[in-house]
């Protein structure tokens, strides 16, 4: 078995003192050997800014936070830091003195003007002085700098271990700079050293404005790195190298590429180390048995030589085994030019989600929906004015700088200098909430058309929309991200241009990601299962057609993509999800059973400035969640307890990436306290709680059909073209929320047990009675681990016929064709059959029946036109043999006999020698 790596190229975490760049960093400033690997932007928008980093990091105004002594200046080991709570800044050397030679004269008097320990003191004082400023940039300079201030901090260190009193005299120093809590005059000493560091320690909500680095994403302690830079790419390579020359990593998951300055730069890269280093371990582990091995420098050179001749024959080899996470848009195709195996799986996640929403009651929702919430929400209008939201309180810092990038662009031009800078910025901001993508990937002075049609769509419609900035502000705009480059224009000029679109397009990608999936998905909630990472909620399913077609496209140009439908991003776990879309086929029910909760629940609310808590939107995004994640097995005290605990603080984290009534950056502590009081009300756990007697019914009856729909999910996964990627914990059923709640530990022990006592039923009763037992006690989850285990067992013995398989769409015939999902794979003579079933409502009155048989199938069938005579197929899951019956003409394979016994069916080929 392999191993594929998640890898994180874009950014790594900056608050720990661990992290030794960014320490350095904070130390040495622009002359840090690490300026140049993190994006900062030392000449920002805030002129008192200039050469430092703001760190927004503490939970008050700075004034408050210093005066209320949380901010400490503490000296060890000859260096001196600044402490907040656990989080250490080193001082810069630069500033030693400040310290060191406030109160001089009371240490002359101890220790005499010609004591050896009073005249090192001075010694070392001078040195400070001496020291290259933390602004420099000579090289000669910087090193002289590395060098002395380390020998500063080793001589500082040692002289206060031999001599009590300099120890004394600084720690004296050290507690009359931390001041006197009450005295704000006290503080002043302090102050003035914190304003000569390379940080500035500010309150945390000045990052949406002022921040000088670049994040990953909002979060300020995530710190872009600049990874074009050959030298941070080496470094921050380095262990994944060892890892793939030594044989222990097969493939590499790639996450969030889009926040990259050149993506396809990167992969090309990435894919040229790996095979650096596939031939490096290869040559390594072949040393013993040549005769003289070459040196590094020779070796690397000769499969830098074989990969250029390789690629020259060969333009789309890829030699080692890379998927990103891109995420893809409606029509939107992964770049062509990225040397990887494609995407890790969103775009077949939510086409798999799709087919199980009934789209023939996409007016029904929108009904209830909007009469439930008293509005008619529009997704695209909901879109854009969150995408604006966060450009206006999550990332106006970097919104800014870009339009002052744009400003300073213009300037340059008799044509464009007259464009105010606020004009600009809100022209770019316009442009950015209309853009339809994540991102464009332009990267040479060649536009592709992909790229121009979304810049030319985005342009148009923000022109349109906003009538009140010039046209001419978004005509330049357009031709600035067009790269329509004037006549007088040089080179320098080009490629100022060129930066500015790439620093642009590292931008559209992040507000898109924060705009739709963390405020719009927690906005528009018509029917929650669609709001998912690559997902069109606005899109009420999707058609069977588009299923298959993009399961055709996918063996066609992306074999090897990884198909999932949980991972650790996803807002709902899959079987979350398969049991929200039980409701799209049952309207009318669904309709019922809200009026009634809410008004049974109308009296528990709170009112809050005049509003009742929770507003009815989030009271309907409250009852999917409930009939989503209510767990199978009842709960005990304990375990309702912890239930509980998880629906309220997912709730409290819905509202709050909803950004209407509370937020993450202004909390509304008493809205929360409200919503909080709410739920413990609704789901108050005594039997006079009128809520839960009308719902438990009803989510139980869901919970049935929802587990079918997930065992559907579950075959089609494992059959489709792709590679089938399988979130932990998801082996049995998994009603697990966004992060952190599906980051809870799995008992792999337990499905390990589980797993043996599947196999050794398997062996003692057979498949059919296995089968058939699983399916009628499908709560235990122990049927979704068997479809798992049979199919991908199968898969395994069949890997050809999986990976290179055609994939043929199947006729469905009869009263239940359309709800069904068929296909076959077929490869050098075997074929096999897949099929599912989907909208179970209409088929089972009974939920607790299952769906076998005549009497749910009738006489519906399934067209095998591509079946010789003499061939039977034999269901894999319960071993049943199934005969082939000619209708009218048409080879055909009855329903009612592939879901005699298992709710699912991947039927394998066999001939009639081998039934018998």
């Amino acid at each position: 078995m392999g191993q594929i790596l998640d890898i994180v190229p874009n950014h790594m975490c900056i608050e720990s003192k661990e992290n030794i760049w960014w320490m350095d960093i904070l130390e040495n400033g622009p002359a840090s050997i690490y300026a140049g690997y993190f994006d900062i932007d030392w000449e920002p928008v805030k002129k008192e800014l200039k050469d430092k980093i703001l760190i927004p990091i503490l939970g008050d105004q700075y004034g408050n936070v210093l005066e209320r002594q949380e901010l400490r200046l503490v000296f060890e080991k000859g260096r001196f830091s600044v402490l907040y709570y656990d989080k250490q800044f080193p001082v810069t050397p630069d500033t030693y003195i400040n310290i060191l030679k406030y109160r001089l004269e009371s240490l002359e008097k101890i220790l005499s003007s010609d004591n050896r320990h009073y005249i090192e003191f001075l010694s070392i004082i001078a040195s400070i002085i001496n020291l290259p400023r933390y602004t420099e940039k000579d090289p000669e300079k910087i090193a002289v700098r590395y060098r002395d201030k380390e020998i500063i901090k080793e001589r500082l260190m040692k002289l206060a271990d031999v001599s009590h009193e300099i120890r004394a005299f600084i720690a004296e120093n050290v507690r009359i700079f931390n001041g006197v809590t009450g005295d704000g005059r006290s503080f002043g000493l302090l102050d003035e050293l914190l304003s000569r560091q390379v940080f500035r320690l500010s309150f945390w909500r000045v990052a949406t404005e002022e921040i000088n680095y670049r994040r990953f994403f909002d979060i300020n302690n995530l710190g872009a790195i600049k990874i074009e830079v050959p030298a941070v790419f080496k470094e921050t390579h380095k262990l994944v190298m060892k890892f793939i020359e030594e044989g222990r990593i097969t493939g590499l998951r790639v996450d969030h590429p889009d926040g990259l300055y050149d993506p396809s730069q990167y992969f090309e890269q990435l894919q040229y180390t790996c095979f650096l280093h596939l031939r490096r371990g290869f040559v390594r582990r072949l040393e013993s048995e040549l005769p003289a091995s070459p040196g590094p420098d020779d070796l690397e050179a000769e499969i830098t030589g074989q990969y250029n001749k390789i690629l020259s024959s060969e333009p789309q080899y890829k030699p080692f085994y890379i998927v990103g996470e891109k995420i893809l848009i409606k029509g939107e195709r992964m770049p062509e030019e990225w040397p990887i195996f494609s995407t890790t799986g969103y775009v077949f996640l939510n086409t798999l989600n799709g087919i199980f929403v009934d789209t023939r009651n996409i007016k029904a929702f929108d009904d209830i929906y909007g009469r439930f919430i008293r509005a008619r929400p529009n997704y695209h209008v909901i879109a854009y004015e969150k995408k604006k939201l966060i450009m206006q309180v999550s990332m106006s810092s970097e919104v800014n700088t870009l339009g002052h990038y744009l400003n300073g662009i213009s300037e340059k031009n008799r044509h464009t200098r007259d464009f105010t800078l606020n004009s600009l910025t809100n022209a770019l901001v316009e442009v950015i909430a209309f853009f339809p993508v994540y991102r464009t990937y332009i990267n040479t002075y060649t536009v592709k058309d992909r790229d121009r049609q979304y810049i030319e769509l985005a342009v148009t419609k923000a022109k349109r929309h906003d009538t009140v900035i010039s046209g001419s502000i978004f005509d330049f705009i357009k031709d600035l991200l067009l790269l329509r480059f004037p006549d007088v224009f040089e080179d320098a000029d080009k490629k100022e241009w060129l930066d500015f679109v790439m620093r642009f397009q590292q931008i559209t990608g992040s507000i898109m990601a924060k705009g739709l999936e963390d405020t719009v998905f927690y906005v528009y909630n018509r029917l929650v299962s669609l709001n998912e990472v690559g997902g069109m909620p606005e899109r009420f399913g999707i058609s069977l057609e588009t299923f298959h077609g993009q399961n055709i496209e996918r063996i066609k140009f992306w074999p090897h993509a990884l198909i999932a439908s949980s991972t650790h991003d996803t807002k709902r776990s899959e079987d979350v999800r398969a049991r929200i879309n039980v409701l799209s086929e049952i309207p009318e029910e669904w309709k019922r059973h809200l009026a009634t909760w809410s008004r049974i629940n109308r009296k528990k609310k709170v009112v809050v400035d005049g509003r009742n808590v929770p507003d009815r939107n989030e009271e309907y995004f409250l009852y999917q969640t409930l009939i989503g994640i209510w767990p199978v097995a009842p709960m005990d005290g304990a375990g309702y307890e912890t239930f509980l605990e998880r629906i309220k603080s997912y709730m409290i984290k819905a509202v709050r990436e909803a950004k209407l009534n509370t937020s993450w950056i202004n909390q509304n502590a008493i809205y929360e306290e409200a919503l909080v009081i709410f739920i413990n009300a609704i789901l108050n756990n005594n039997p006079e709680n009128h809520f839960l007697k009308h719902f438990i019914p009803f989510q139980k009856k869901v919970s049935q059909y929802g587990m079918y729909n997930s065992l559907s999910q579950t075959l089609l996964r494992i059959a489709s073209p792709g590679i089938p990627d399988f979130y932990q914990g998801t082996e049995f059923w998994d009603f697990s929320l966004v992060d952190p709640d599906n980051r809870m530990p799995v008992d792999y022990i337990m499905r390990k047990q589980t797993l043996q006592e599947i196999k050794e039923r398997e062996r003692t009763t057979g498949l059919l009675e296995l089968s058939r037992d699983l399916t009628l006690n499908k709560e235990n989850g122990m049927i979704k681990q068997y479809v798992i285990y049979k199919a991908l067992n199968f898969r395994k013995a069949q890997r050809a016929l999986f990976e290179r398989g055609e994939y043929i769409t199947l006729e469905v015939y009869g009263k239940r064709a359309g709800n069904v999902c068929a296909f076959a794979r077929r490869f050098n003579g075997r074929n096999i059959i897949v099929a599912v079933p989907r909208f179970l409502t209409e088929l089972v009155t009974n939920p607790e029946d299952p769906p076998f048989g005549n009497d749910v199938w009738r006489d519906s069938s399934i067209a095998v036109p591509f079946t010789e005579s003499g061939v039977k197929y034999r269901n894999i899951f319960t071993g049943e043999i199934v005969n082939i019956e000619e209708n009218n003409g048409t080879k055909r394979i009855q329903l009612s006999e592939m879901f005699r016994n298992s709710p699912v069916a991947l039927m394998e080929s066999i001939d009639e020698k081998a039934a018998e």
